[in-house]
């Protein structure tokens, strides 16, 4: 049985936000939580109860904040804004996106400061230990004023309303209540606006891209040394002298990492001095430190941000109990986000990019050495040569993903919210990107080990024999053309299940 984890405030970090979106790690309220929550909530009453007019208690929203409404005509207004505002459209989000955006909606209302009953954060919780998980169309925020349509859809499900994915199935909303021994709730006073507000999709999105990514970058690292090694390139860029000459974290970190997964080749020992003709290898196999290192250090960059994003409280406004304040501001602009997804969807696309290059010069045969197109008799085969066309197309496809989301903003809410940070997309096109440069680096392990093969009986270090050994596993050496599509399906399968992970000895939580 795994162990339960408490949602202590800031205790989302990188590694139990990964293991909330691969494995469902059970999670549990901190004890203090309940007492945080109903002080806020006791305040929000006060307020409802009062001629004071506070926005999002008793006063409409966005534009339309000027209109006081009747006490009597509260619950009705939140009620009406989850219905009105789950407008949501496109594919349901994944089981892993959803299980993230519970956690960390129920990790931001038990800090206390968004004036919300603690059985309705409580209720989110069982919803995700029953593995009844609200079915949340993919498009419909611009990352400002929060995520409210996915999260609409989300709090609809309290209310009876929408639907569940279910031990697989996509079941009417009042099963999964049902399933998680719930009953439907009727929102009260600022319930339903704290519950829709915030960046927790977006944010959601992101690290579940992050993630996936990470597992692309440690496949790249393998098939990257590969690649070294088929077309016995030198391992002097990989000199730790050369990179602390530079000073960049990353770029030490990926030569070192370099180091360890060729240390002791055979191969390589076979081509020095005067058995080695090559002066300079391609900028695709000598500048992997530099390329890899910045995707390091951009990914390192992005799970700081997102991980404390994750743990944040971003809904508006927020409820001070320590003064009895209640106070509008923004944080539920999603910026921080849109900038950190975009910073991702580059260095995703650069790992795809420097990948496709090295396949490029595997089955070159005037750089590589090799036979053309890396397979025997060719020209009555083709080998690896349209497998490398759907490298590029990839690659190039990945060009018009990574183009920063940003940087648009269209204005909505009758111009009251009138910049808006698009995070949502930025986060949601990650997946995308991932797929495409898992499918690349795919094919770069297969074109690698099959270069690597071509010099047997000669063997490559002991660490890169056990990773050809995983690939082999799944995908025979290519004798003459086949069938070809189950290889690569195979093989980007394996890149996107972390099956490599292990060979490459970085992790994101590392300090620069």
């Amino acid at each position: 049985m795994t162990d339960s984890i408490t949602l202590v405030p800031g205790g989302l970090t990188l590694d139990v936000l990964r293991r909330i979106y691969f494995d469902a790690v059970p999670l549990t309220l901190p004890p203090d939580a309940h007492d945080r929550m109903a002080a806020s909530r006791a305040l929000v009453e006060r307020i409802a109860a009062s001629d004071t007019a506070v926005y999002g208690i008793n006063t409409g929203f966005g534009k339309l904040a000027q209109s006081r409404i009747a006490p009597e005509d509260l619950d009705r207004l939140q009620r009406n804004l989850i219905l009105s505002h789950a407008t949501g459209v496109g594919a349901p989000m994944a089981d892993g996106v959803v299980r993230l955006i519970l956690a960390s909606k129920v990790a931001s209302l038990c800090v206390g400061a968004s004036g919300v009953r603690p059985e309705l954060v409580e209720a989110l919780l069982r919803l995700y230990s029953a593995g009844a998980l609200p079915v949340i169309p993919a498009k419909g925020s611009v990352g400002a004023s929060g995520d409210l349509a996915p999260l609409a859809h989300m709090t609809g499900v309290l209310l009876g309303i929408g639907e569940v994915r279910l031990n697989g199935a996509i079941v009417p909303a009042a099963e999964g209540l049902a399933a998680a021994g719930l009953d439907p709730f009727d929102l009260k006073a600022k319930e339903g606006l704290a519950l829709i507000n915030g960046t927790q999709v977006s944010t959601a999105l992101a690290l579940a891209g992050l993630f996936e990514i990470e597992r692309c970058f440690a496949a790249a690292m393998v098939s990257g040394a590969l690649s070294v090694e088929a077309v016995k390139g030198s391992h002097k860029p990989f000199d730790a002298r050369i990179s602390a000459l530079r000073g960049q974290p990353g770029q030490i970190a990926v030569a070192g990492a370099f180091r360890a997964m060729l240390a002791g080749s055979p191969l390589n020992a076979s081509h020095q001095g005067d058995a080695c003709d090559r002066v300079q290898d391609p900028y695709s196999l000598r500048c992997q430190p530099q390329v890899m290192g910045a995707i390091l250090d951009q990914m390192r960059m992005a799970a700081r941000t997102l991980c404390i994003e994750a743990n944040g409280v971003t809904d508006n406004p927020l409820v001070l109990t320590d003064t009895g304040e209640v106070i509008s501001g923004g944080n539920f602009h999603a910026e921080p986000v849109a900038m950190a997804a975009d910073q991702l969807a580059i260095a995703a696309s650069e790992i795809g990019a420097l990948a496709e290059r090295r396949i490029a010069m595997l089955i070159d045969a005037s750089i590589s050495g090799l036979p053309p197109f890396l397979v025997a008799e060719p020209g009555l085969n083709s080998g690896f040569m349209i497998a490398h066309v759907t490298a590029a197309a990839l690659a190039s496809e990945n060009k018009t993903l990574a183009h920063p989301a940003s940087v648009d903003s269209l204005p909505t809410s009758a111009n009251q919210e009138d910049h808006v940070s698009m995070a949502t997309f930025a986060a949601r096109r990650l997946a995308d990107i991932a797929g495409n440069v898992a499918d690349i680096v795919g094919i770069e392990l297969l074109a690698a080990a099959q270069g690597l093969e071509f010099h047997r009986p000669l063997r490559t270090s002991a660490r890169l024999e056990d990773a050809l050994a995983v690939v082999r596993a799944r995908v025979p050496r290519y004798e003459v053309d086949r069938y070809f599509a189950p290889d690569l399906q195979a093989v980007g399968a394996l890149v996107r299940g972390g099956g490599l992970r292990a060979f490459v000895p970085l992790t994101l939580e590392e300090t620069p």
